[in-house]
C-alpha cells in the first residue's frame, strides 16, 4: 500500500536508498516476536519504533505531522483506522519541535485508509495523519513506525 498525491510522488523518491533499507528491515525481521522499542536501521537517518497499544476512537486522537522525517507506518497486528490529509491550512494545536511533531485541530473533512497486518502507508512531511484509531471499538495493535530522514 502506498498513498500520496502526484505532487509528492514527483517531489520525493520513495525508492531511494533510505527507503529501501527500511523496506528490507521490515521484510528481514520477525516483527511479531520483537518487543516494543527503538531499533536502529541506518544511524539517525532510518530507525524503527515498535509500538504496542490500544486503538482509540477518532475523537480521542489528534492529527500530527513531522518536518524532518517521513513515517512508514507498518501494521503488524490488529486493524487500524488511519486518518490522512494535506497539512496545508490546518490550525496548529500544539508544537513539539524537540520531538519533530506538530499536532493540529481535526479538519472538517479528511481521507482515511484501513490498515491490516502487513500493510503500510508512507506519510510525507506535507501530510497530516491521525494514526491509532479504532474501527468499532478499542482493540490491541502492534505497529512498526519507520522514521526516514528527509
Amino acid at each position: 500500500m502506498f498513498f500520496t498525491n502526484i505532487k509528492l510522488a514527483k517531489k520525493y523518491n520513495y525508492l531511494n536508498e533510505k527507503f529501501l533499507k527500511a523496506y528490507d528491515w521490515l521484510e528481514s525481521h520477525d516483527l511479531n516476536s520483537l518487543p516494543a522499542g527503538k531499533y536502529e536501521i541506518d544511524g539517525g537517518d532510518v530507525f524503527a519504533n515498535l509500538q504496542e497499544y490500544t486503538t482509540l476512537p477518532v475523537d480521542e486522537k489528534k492529527f500530527e505531522a513531522h518536518d524532518k522525517f517521513f513515517d512508514i507506518q507498518y501494521l503488524i497486528e490488529g486493524v487500524e483506522f488511519f486518518g490522512i490529509c494535506d497539512r496545508e491550512g490546518l490550525k496548529v494545536k500544539e508544537a513539539k519541535p524537540e520531538k519533530d511533531v506538530l499536532f493540529f485541530e481535526t479538519p472538517d473533512t479528511y481521507g482515511h485508509v484501513i490498515l491490516h497486518p502487513n500493510e503500510f502507508i508512507v506519510v510525507a512531511p506535507e501530510d497530516a495523519h491521525m494514526p491509532g484509531c479504532c474501527m468499532d471499538k478499542p482493540a490491541s495493535a502492534k505497529k512498526a513506525v519507520i522514521k526516514v530522514r528527509v
